[in-house]
């Protein structure tokens, strides 16, 4: 496979038609290498519109939503993020890239070593990977500029939404098959939300997801 066509292809056939037209974001796409974090037995797979199986019942999301939502969280370079969900370390290497530092969690440890293992080999190194349950935040380095739900949510808990910085960002997918929103919540001042569903997806949702205690907009 000439992984470059392919990478091109992927960005101007799948991601800017799908209305992600900041160029920076793009350009990420463009220099950080997908395939080196996508399953040997897929990597064929790694620039095609589809969801990529992971271990642990979880997949890498699609081009065209990681495009979607990098473009509206609009990282900078002194954010920093929490990762909620660490899967292949893909996702993790595109902030990464953009912010200043990275905190990602995963509740199973098969998917910590995997993300580790991926962004140590691809040279990442502002980015912590952490075994844990972080579905409810991850309050040791809180507050937050960022913050990445990757799996999906019944409801937004307060408890995420107290650990953003006034002005910062938070992406989730809410709501249970057969869809749910890719909502964008800002934190407009400390206690006030502006909440934006900005897409429709399906993700695989998150272990031990809460039920309770959700915020209401």
């Amino acid at each position: 496979m000439n992984f470059e066509k392919a990478r091109f292809n992927m960005v101007e056939q799948q991601v800017r038609p799908w209305e992600v037209l900041d160029q920076d974001v793009l350009d990420l796409l463009m220099t950080v290498r997908r395939e080196e974090f996508v399953p040997a037995a897929y990597r064929n797979l790694a620039f095609a519109d589809v969801e990529i199986p992971l271990p642990c019942g979880q997949v890498m999301l699609k081009p065209v939503i990681e495009g979607k939502i990098l473009q509206a969280l609009q990282v900078r370079h002194s954010d920093s993020v929490l990762e909620v969900g660490a899967g292949s370390g893909y996702f993790a290497a595109l902030l990464a890239a953009r912010a200043e530092w990275v905190r990602s969690v995963d509740i199973e440890p098969e998917l910590v070593r995997l993300a580790h293992d991926n962004l140590e080999r691809y040279g990442v190194d502002n980015v912590i990977v952490e075994e844990g349950d972080a579905a409810q935040g991850w309050p040791e380095r809180a507050p937050y500029d960022v913050i990445v739900v990757s799996g999906g949510l019944p409801q937004l808990p307060r408890a995420l939404l107290d650990q953003l910085r006034p002005g910062g960002r938070l992406f989730a997918f809410i709501g249970e098959a057969p869809v749910m929103k890719g909502r964008l919540v800002t934190c407009v001042e400390e206690g006030r939300f502006h909440s934006e569903d900005i897409f429709e997806s399906l993700v695989p949702t998150l272990r031990n997801a809460p039920r309770h205690d959700a915020f209401r907009f």
